[in-house]
């Protein structure tokens, strides 16, 4: 009953080798459920990275709380890219951590408990979550300057842009020229291969630390496949009911029951991004299949995308394929389309 990731991993070795080639400074982000893959197989691929010679020093991970499955996987040094707060406290003993950090009380509290930590500034960018105001960022160089800590870099989280990114992060290097921080690290995110290239010729006196994720680890999306099992086929009839609620089939065809449910993030949806009319027609129109309960799934029988039949179960999936589609036998593999950052997958298998 497996929902399974299958890697061809000569392919994805070599694109994460010239993702590394290609960007100096790469910090690899091993978050969350590690991009599909778990976070221990990044945090090993980015030690690989690391013993080839390429660069990769650091790693990023999203909270504290990842720590654990990747610091024995990769030996170079661990960024968290959450802010620190209070209520973290601090890992003693652990000097591989940077901790990011965005308000002021916080970066006072933190020197306070451990005054040799490894600290990044995080600057308050467009997407207004976290981050230092420019005043606030020359303030926290002095308090810095006074503790005798010197700052390991400044943070710059940007947002998915639909056009560049360049004029803003100007704009945010001048407030860090402006509060005399004693490093030339720059960490930034979601900047293309140009806007890097660009920044580069224009401030060459900067380090740039690209933090890369979802280009880095899901960048070919040819070397990966994602499929299921099927486990059970039934004929039905037009008027035949099946399921948890007694539904009705609105025609003959065949119920495929395939592995993959609620439990590996089958059917459920993390919001998209795209606001254009077209995309928010097609949310409308899901919407209305939802009510008659024809569900578009992402599964893949005989070429097309097909229906739920009803709501994912926990572990299985049941569709409806009408007749005159090819119907698999059952043990036979269909093709799923899924988020990866929102799957958790039974097996990954690299070939």
């Amino acid at each position: 009953m497996s929902l399974v990731l299958t890697v061809d991993g000569d392919r994805w070795r070599g694109h994460l080798r010239g993702v590394a080639e290609r960007v100096p400074g790469l910090t690899p982000v091993c978050k969350g459920n590690g991009y599909g893959f778990g976070l221990g197989r990044l945090a090993r691929k980015a030690q690989w990275l690391k013993d080839g010679g390429l660069g990769v020093d650091t790693i990023a991970v999203g909270t504290y709380d990842e720590l654990p499955e990747v610091e024995t996987r990769f030996d170079g040094d661990l960024l968290v890219l959450t802010p620190w707060r209070p209520w973290i406290g601090v890992r003693a003993g652990h000097p591989r951590v940077i901790h990011t950090v965005s308000r002021l009380e916080d970066l006072q509290e933190l020197l306070a408990l451990d005054p040799k930590a490894r600290i990044i500034l995080e600057r308050l960018t467009s997407m207004n979550r976290h981050g230092l105001s420019a005043a606030d960022l020359r303030t926290a160089g002095q308090v810095l300057r006074d503790a005798g800590v010197r700052p390991r870099g400044v943070a710059f989280h940007l947002p998915l842009s639909q056009g560049s990114n360049l004029g803003e992060v100007k704009r945010l290097i001048n407030d860090v020229v402006a509060a005399e921080l004693e490093t030339n690290v720059l960490w930034v995110s979601h900047l293309t291969d140009s806007e890097l290239g660009s920044l580069r010729t224009s401030y060459a006196d900067f380090e740039l630390r690209p933090r890369i994720g979802t280009s880095l680890w899901l960048g070919d999306r040819g070397a990966l496949k994602v499929t299921a099992r099927v486990l059970d086929v039934h004929p039905i009839e037009r008027g035949e009911t099946f399921g948890y609620r007694g539904r009705s089939a609105p025609k003959s065809g065949h119920l495929v029951i395939v592995s993959g449910g609620t439990a590996h993030g089958i059917g459920l949806e993390s919001p998209m991004g795209d606001s254009s009319l077209r995309s928010r027609a097609s949310t409308l129109a899901r919407g209305g299949m939802d009510a008659v309960g024809f569900a578009r799934s992402p599964y893949t029988v005989d070429g097309k995308q097909r229906l739920f039949a009803e709501p994912p179960h926990m572990q299985a999936s049941m569709l409806f394929v009408p007749s005159g589609a090819r119907v698999p036998a059952i043990g036979d593999e269909v093709g799923v389309r899924v988020r990866y950052t929102a799957t958790a997958f039974d097996d990954v298998v690299l070939t």
